[in-house]
């Protein structure tokens, strides 16, 4: 009887050994599906837990936040202020390419409207036929005489570029409507594709075919070919 008391307590205490070096051991933790987490230990042992894939957050685990942005908010704020849409997309490097576009296009609507003014004056005066209105002499050098130039290649060198200006200004009024108009544009679109996927896998299979001639009864060889991206 004692032999066997002796027996079943060596037992018993080889069975706690074996569960506490077990529970010491590490344990790796390896996600087989959204719901099933399977532990293993090194002697090869699995257990399969269902669990949710939500609670394998930890504490120092922050959830990753994706920016989506929304385009009918990036379209408004376009047609707010033109740039002010790629702002909001986080496209930054296209900003200085609306405001360079803004401000090359209002410099050169200024210069031209200023050429249009003086050329105007000067046609002006050209034709009231006031001998006291001269301003239109100041295009030439001190030195030039009125009376050596012909009166009519004058009126007709100030009206082509009295309207050579005009028209310079009304392009540049009609560019920065069209910027104003691309940048909303590019907001807009921006926006919408922001998590448009282009896989940069493409593949392309192709394979010999025979093609019917409508010339003639005999086919033809050709190539067949079908572009998957």
């Amino acid at each position: 009887m004692w032999k066997l008391r002796r027996t079943i307590s060596l037992i018993c205490a080889a069975a706690c050994g074996a569960l506490t070096l077990w529970a010491e051991e590490p344990q790796t933790v390896t996600l087989v599906a959204d719901t099933t987490l399977i532990v293993a230990t090194p002697t090869d042992s699995l257990v399969s837990i269902e669990v949710c894939a939500d609670t394998l957050m930890t504490a120092a685990d922050e959830p990753i936040r994706v920016f989506n942005p929304d385009p009918t908010r990036a379209t408004w704020l376009s047609v707010l202020c033109p740039g002010l849409g790629q702002i909001y997309n986080r496209r930054y490097w296209k900003l200085p390419i609306v405001v360079g576009a803004y401000m090359g296009l209002i410099y050169a609507t200024s210069w031209n409207n200023t050429m249009l003014t003086d050329y105007t004056t000067a046609y002006n005066d050209l034709m009231d036929n006031d001998p006291d209105t001269r301003s239109y002499m100041n295009f030439f050098a001190p030195g030039v005489n009125e009376s050596s130039l012909n009166q009519q290649w004058l009126i007709n060198t100030f009206q082509s570029r009295k309207n050579y200006f005009r028209r310079n200004r009304d392009l540049c009024i009609v560019g920065m409507l069209g910027v104003y108009l691309v940048a909303i544009l590019d907001a807009y679109v921006d926006a919408s594709l922001a998590h448009f996927d282009i896989s940069p896998d493409l593949s392309l299979d192709w394979s010999p075919t025979l093609m019917t001639s409508p010339r003639g009864n005999l086919p033809g060889f050709g190539v067949q070919w079908a572009l998957s991206f």
